[in-house]
C-alpha cells in the first residue's frame, strides 16, 4: 500500500499528461526557427535504441551526445513544458537535433569550442546527475530549463544514468544508480583531462545518491580529488539517509567548496520515500529540519521551505518555484556558487529584507530563504 502511494505520487505528472508515452523524443530540426537553442551535452550508460534515442536498459559503456534543446518564447522561468511525441516549439521544450560522437575527442573538441565561447572564468562545465523516473530527453529539458533561468555559464554535460522511467520503477531506478557508479566516475575524470576551467556537480533526488557514490569512490581511490578538480557540489532535495551520507562525507579529507543542500521541509515525495523505507520519523537529508543533525560537516544547507507552495514541484523547488530563481538571479548566487573558493554564501548581505542566515553549532549553516513574491 505504501508504494503505491509513493508511486502514485511520483506518477501524478503522467496522469496530467493523460496516456503520453514519454519514451517518444523525435528530432525537429524546425523547432530552432521557433525557440532559443540550448547544447546539452550527454554521458549515458543507457542502450542506444534504433531510432538513435537512448532507453532504459543499461549499457556496459558510457555514449557521448550532444543534444540541441529548443527552448520556446512564451517560457516562464520555473516552467517546463514538455514536448513529447507530437511537439509544439511555440509551446513546448522540444529536441532539435542530437549527434552522437564518435569518440572520446570528437567530444572533446565540441566541448571545448563551446568553453571557448566564454571569457577565460566563466569556462565551468555543470554536469547534472538526473533523479529517479526520468527519460534521457526530460532530463535533458530539465537541465536546459534550470541552466537558462539561471543563466549559467559554460557547458552543461548530463551524466543519464538507466532510470526506468516510470513511476512504478523505484527498485530498478535504486539499482540502476549502483551499476551507474562508475560511469560517472569515468565522466568526472575525463572532464578533467578534457579540458573543463571549473567543474560544477549537481544532482537532484536519487541522483544525489549516485553521486554521493561516486565521490565516496573517487576518495577511496584518490584521496583528496574531489576537492583539487570540483569547483563545488550541489545536492538538490537529496534523497539521502542521513547515516548514509554521514558515511560517504566521512571518506573526503578534504570537501569541496562551496557544498550546498537545498531542503525543503514540505517535500512530500521525500515525506512518502520516508514512510517506503519505514523509517517515517527519520528524516530524509533534503526534509531536513535543523542542521544540528548536519552540524560536525562543512556544507551549507540552504532551506527553500517558503518556496514550496507556488513552486510546480515540491519535489524540486530550486528548479521550479519562479521567485527563488529569481532571488537566487538577483543574488548573484549561482555566480557564487561557481566561483572557485568562496566559504559562505552570503546571499542575505546581497538581498537585505529576502534572506536570513542562521548560524549553528559546529561547521554547518543553514540558510533560511524568507522573501520572493511568491
Amino acid at each position: 500500500m505504501v508504494f503505491l502511494r509513493l508511486a502514485a505520487a511520483f506518477g501524478l505528472s503522467l496522469v496530467l499528461l493523460g496516456c503520453t508515452d514519454r519514451s517518444l523524443s523525435p528530432v525537429t530540426p524546425q523547432a530552432l526557427q521557433v525557440g532559443t537553442p540550448k547544447t546539452i551535452f550527454v554521458a549515458t550508460n543507457r542502450t542506444e535504441l534504433p531510432d538513435g534515442s537512448f532507453g532504459p536498459e543499461r549499457s556496459g559503456k558510457n555514449s557521448l551526445l550532444e543534444l540541441t534543446v529548443s527552448i520556446p518564447p512564451n517560457h516562464t522561468p520555473g516552467q517546463l513544458e514538455f514536448g513529447y511525441g507530437d511537439p509544439d516549439p511555440q509551446n513546448k521544450f522540444t529536441l532539435a537535433a542530437r549527434h552522437r560522437f564518435e569518440n572520446k575527442a570528437a567530444f572533446d573538441r565540441r566541448l571545448n569550442e563551446q568553453l571557448n565561447r566564454y571569457s577565460p572564468n566563466e569556462r565551468d562545465v555543470l554536469v547534472f546527475v538526473h533523479g529517479f523516473n526520468s527519460t534521457q530527453t526530460e532530463t535533458a529539458f530539465r537541465a536546459a530549463q534550470l541552466t537558462h533561468d539561471l543563466n549559467t555559464p559554460g557547458a552543461t554535460v548530463i551524466y543519464s544514468w538507466p532510470s526506468l522511467g516510470s513511476p512504478l520503477g523505484y527498485a530498478y531506478d535504486g539499482d540502476s544508480v549502483m551499476f551507474a557508479r562508475d560511469g560517472l566516475e569515468d565522466l568526472l575524470r575525463h572532464l578533467r583531462k578534457a579540458g573543463a576551467g571549473r567543474i560544477v556537480l549537481a544532482a537532484h533526488s536519487m541522483g544525489t545518491v549516485l553521486t554521493m557514490e561516486v565521490l565516496r569512490q573517487i576518495e577511496i581511490k584518490t584521496p583528496s580529488w574531489s576537492d583539487e578538480n570540483l569547483a563545488g557540489v550541489v545536492l538538490m532535495s537529496p534523497d539521502l539517509d542521513l547515516d548514509v551520507f554521514h558515511s560517504q562525507m566521512r571518506r573526503m579529507e578534504r570537501v569541496p567548496q562551496p557544498f550546498l543542500v537545498f531542503v525543503s521541509r514540505k517535500d512530500t515525495i521525500l515525506n512518502l520515500s520516508q514512510r517506503l523505507r519505514g523509517t517515517y520519523s527519520r528524516e530524509r537529508l533534503g526534509n531536513l529540519s535543523s542542521a544540528d543533525q548536519v552540524a560536525d560537516l562543512p556544507i551549507e544547507i540552504i532551506d527553500t521551505t517558503a518556496f514550496a507552495k507556488n513552486a510546480d514541484s515540491s519535489h524540486f523547488v530550486t528548479a521550479t518555484s519562479p521567485a527563488l530563481l529569481s532571488l537566487l538571479n538577483q543574488a548573484k548566487a549561482t555566480h557564487d556558487a561557481f566561483s572557485v573558493n568562496p566559504r559562505v554564501i552570503d546571499i542575505g548581505a546581497a538581498l537585505p529584507q529576502t534572506a536570513l542566515i542562521t548560524r549553528r553549532e559546529g561547521q554547518a549553516e543553514v540558510l533560511t530563504l524568507t522573501g520572493g513574491s511568491r
